[in-house]
């Protein structure tokens, strides 16, 4: 039976987990999880899962507090949380659902642990991608990712080897801004980027979904899942969203990963550890569906932010966490009514005009990048 930490059991990723594991006991049992702020969704998930041993919270008082009403279950707080909730707890499997920078940590304590990660945080790829792949490859646990796109791909790769591929495709709704022009998105409000076509999401993911940040992202994860070189690595506009990512071969043939707009499956896929489970309670996508589906390529001047995140693959180094710091900073100012929409990939790049030298990489060194970003983004905008 697997033993589950879940890390975001508050969020979209979170909630649709709880269910699967709920749905499945003989499977899985949820050993501890992680809520954030959103302390009023603890009690109706330790009521839930009583096999709960391990929780963290954001509110230290609060956390006290519960302390006392539940003295068998060891609560967390405070900005080393996480962290000491992932080391303290015993679990076969992690699964993060964590939003930004904070899921690196917890990520590579799991490995270093030699358990098994079932990963939907993108910025812990993002940033520490060189980390993750080591440790992975001197045999500290393993990896599944969670992202539809690279589950899709991880599907599509598994009937193939590496030298039969000509390219693999990453496909995009587009989101929200898809047939807005340049000059339009300047003026794009918040309600407008949160009103994505396909997916019910988190804030701040539906803005990179908005920016097209969110696809850069999921570039670079698909080069340090796979291995294969950002030369082979495309996204296009797929608007219906059924079709997840392709796979293009060398003798002119596509596979493809397709199915319905849902997250279960995915998140199934990598609970299961790459299995399909017998049974899975999700929307369908009947055959009759399978109409007319469009393909369109991406606009490099109207989403500058997939060739930004590319861009800063290559150099390498602290790069993608000055990206990944400075994308974070500029959505939560967006969020705030702190700066325009068109800004958010302006300060990005910016960013990135300007980044220190430094060669050594590790995890000190990424977290003092990513605090000194942090503050250079924030003087920039006046807050």
């Amino acid at each position: 039976m697997e033993q589950v930490l879940l890390l975001g059991a508050s969020g979209s990723i979170g909630e649709q987990t709880l269910s699967i594991i709920k749905e499945a006991p003989n499977d899985f049992v949820l050993v501890g999880f992680s809520v954030g702020q959103q302390s009023n969704k603890i009690e109706p998930i330790l009521s839930a899962h009583p096999m709960v041993k391990y929780v963290f919270l954001r509110d230290k008082e609060l956390a006290d507090a519960l302390s006392n009403k539940y003295p068998n279950i060891k609560f967390f707080s405070g900005d080393s949380g996480i962290i000491a909730l992932t080391e303290t707890c015993d679990f076969t499997m992690l699964v993060n659902a964590l939003v930004g920078f904070v899921g690196l940590g917890p990520t590579l304590v799991a490995l270093g642990k030699k358990a098994t990660v079932a990963l939907a945080n993108k910025e812990a790829l993002v940033v520490g991608g060189a980390l993750i792949k080591e440790l992975l490859h001197t045999g500290n646990g393993q990896l599944y990712p969670i992202d539809s796109e690279h589950v899709a791909l991880r599907k599509c790769l598994a009937h193939a080897n590496l030298n039969q591929i000509e390219r693999v495709v990453i496909t995009a709704s587009g989101g929200p801004f898809r047939n807005w022009s340049s000059v339009e998105m300047q003026n794009a409000t918040v309600a407008d980027a949160l009103k994505h076509p396909s997916w019910q999401m988190g804030a701040k993911i539906t803005i990179d979904s908005a920016t097209m940040m969110n696809k850069g992202f999921e570039v670079i994860e698909a080069h340090y899942l796979f291995d294969i070189p950002l030369s082979q690595i495309d996204v296009l506009i797929h608007p219906e969203s059924k079709i997840h990512a392709l796979v293009e071969f060398r003798d002119g043939s596509y596979l493809a990963d397709v199915g319905p707009t849902s997250m279960a499956i995915p998140i199934a896929h990598a609970l299961y550890r790459g299995k399909r489970p017998l049974t899975l309670k999700h929307p369908r996508l009947p055959l009759e569906a399978f109409n007319t589906w469009h393909f369109y390529p991406l606009e490099k001047e109207q989403f500058p932010a997939v060739e930004i995140a590319k861009n800063a693959l290559e150099k390498g180094g602290i790069y993608p966490t000055i990206l990944n710091a400075a994308n974070e900073e500029a959505v939560h100012a967006f969020l705030n009514g702190q700066i325009h929409f068109n800004e958010i990939v302006s300060l990005v790049a910016d960013a990135l005009k300007h980044a220190p030298l430094i060669d050594n990489l590790d995890y000190p060194t990424i977290v003092r990048v990513d605090e000194l970003t942090r503050q250079k983004i924030r003087k920039k905008i006046g807050i």
